[in-house]
């Protein structure tokens, strides 16, 4: 779907013809969390202007307390209203989501938005004309309490592609659907996933600015319309042991003035030359974009053997078990799926990461190994290393020391957001290991 680019003047005529009193400017931190700061219309003027400031040493990973004034620049593509209630007189809120500049009106190299706009300015570069992504997001939905806390009791036991009774979400994920197309999305497909009480809806590629900033949308519609329906939805990999984790399969192709440029009608498989290098620089820096497509200590329970995630950096056309993906369709639809990311990652950050590392692949005309037809999981060590299959980071640590040591992926997300998330990351990880779980009890405490 194509934003429609609004002016000044449209947005200030929408807002009062639609009763709308509060304006959410939003952005996105380092780690991927969504950050507003709500106006009164009154003060639409000055939005629209450049002028709101915010305070940057409040936001994790952005600047210290003595350079803390910035600036928020709206992107007026963006504009949209809230289709549900926002208050009990009325009134509308709507939502321009902000470039971040500094106090000098620069571009602020802590801004994920402008780490993905600055490489696809490399892909311009590089003679192509559109990096256009679509995801697959999946999230479980959870029951509240009597004081409308989350518990850990899924909302209902169906499973893939399962109908009423069984699916108990299916109008939870109904009402997500047609609030997301109120908001103009476009909808491909909504169901039920493998694990009880997972879901996914897939909605219809964009252009990758444009992509991830429906990702972070989507987000807080699928909240709000669970809250309001009396569950919790969250986005975590594995909230349960022992059933399948949350992933957000991202597809992704590059256009040029031709079109789809990674179709070769000659090739065997139908990918040409560009789709090959491109893939052969996706899979030579895979260890080290993981960190950020999978940036959560909890990332690491999903990617394991048994649950349907990739733990190996390998690529296939016919089975599923690798970390991408070509699906059957060609022409304008041929496309590379990776199927690593999960939902806790900054779509701006991870997609600047997977697309410089695919431009890296172009540039140094990298072929990548050969495709594994057999299923990944039933090879023994010596098969997968003769078919040169290496592992993907098997915990948060080692994801990070890849990202730490690869200078094609540090340089696609910046200095300033490499250095804040791998020091926050880490802060996360020691954390991590300083908890006693359960599972430790159970196993040692009697035992020794």
């Amino acid at each position: 779907m194509a934003r429609k680019t609004f002016t000044k003047e449209e947005i200030k005529q929408i807002v009062a013809d639609e009763n709308v009193e509060f304006i959410r400017v939003t952005f996105t931190d380092v780690l991927g969390a969504i950050k507003n700061v709500e106006v009164p219309t009154s003060q639409l003027d000055k939005v629209l202007d450049n002028d709101l400031m915010f305070d940057g040493s409040s936001i994790e990973g952005f600047v210290r307390i003595n350079e803390s004034d910035m600036y928020l620049y709206p992107d007026l593509s963006t504009f949209m209203i809230f289709p549900w209630a926002t208050d009990g007189h009325g009134g509308k809120v709507a939502r321009l989501i902000a470039d971040i500049y500094t106090a000098d009106r620069e571009p602020f190299a802590g801004d994920p938005r402008h780490a993905l706009r600055t490489v696809l300015t490399e892909a311009r570069e590089a003679g192509f004309t559109s990096f256009n992504v679509g995801t697959e997001p999946e999230f479980f939905l959870f029951k509240l309490d009597e004081k409308g806390n989350p518990t850990t009791e899924l909302n209902d036991k169906g499973g893939y592609f399962d109908l009423a009774p069984l699916d108990m979400g299916e109008n939870v994920r109904r009402e997500i659907v047609l609030t997301l197309e109120k908001m103009g999305f476009e909808i491909e497909a909504a169901h039920h996933e493998v694990a009880e009480g997972q879901h996914e809806v897939d909605f219809k590629y964009a252009s990758a600015l444009e992509a991830a900033d429906n990702i972070q949308t989507f987000k807080l519609v699928v909240k709000t319309i669970a809250r309001k329906n009396g569950y919790f939805a969250t986005f975590m990999p594995k909230p349960v042991a022992g059933i399948n984790g949350s992933g957000m399969h991202t597809n992704m192709s590059l256009f040029t003035k031709e079109g789809n440029a990674f179709e070769d009608v000659s090739d065997e498989m139908g990918l040409s030359k560009a789709a090959y290098n491109f893939l052969g620089g996706v899979l030579e820096h895979a260890t080290a974009f993981t960190a950020l497509a999978n940036p959560t200590v909890n990332s690491y329970k999903r990617l394991t053997p048994g649950f349907e995630a990739p733990v190996y950096v390998a690529w296939s056309a016919s089975n599923r078990s690798p970390m991408v993906r070509v699906p059957a369709s060609r022409g304008q639809s041929t496309r590379l799926e990776l199927r690593s990311v999960d939902p806790t990652a900054n779509p701006y950050t991870s997609l600047a990461a997977i697309l410089a590392s695919g431009l890296d692949g172009i540039k140094r005309e990298l072929e990548p190994l050969a495709s594994v037809d057999k299923n990944i999981y039933l090879m023994d060590e010596i098969e997968r290393e003769r078919a040169g299959i290496t592992d993907l980071p098997d915990t948060l640590l080692a994801a990070v020391r890849e990202l730490a040591a690869d200078d094609v992926v540090r340089a696609a997300i910046g200095e300033h957001i490499a250095d804040k998330f791998i020091e926050a990351k880490k802060i996360e990880y020691t954390s991590y290991r300083q908890y006693v779980s359960q599972w430790e009890t159970d196993s040692y405490l009697e035992k020794y």
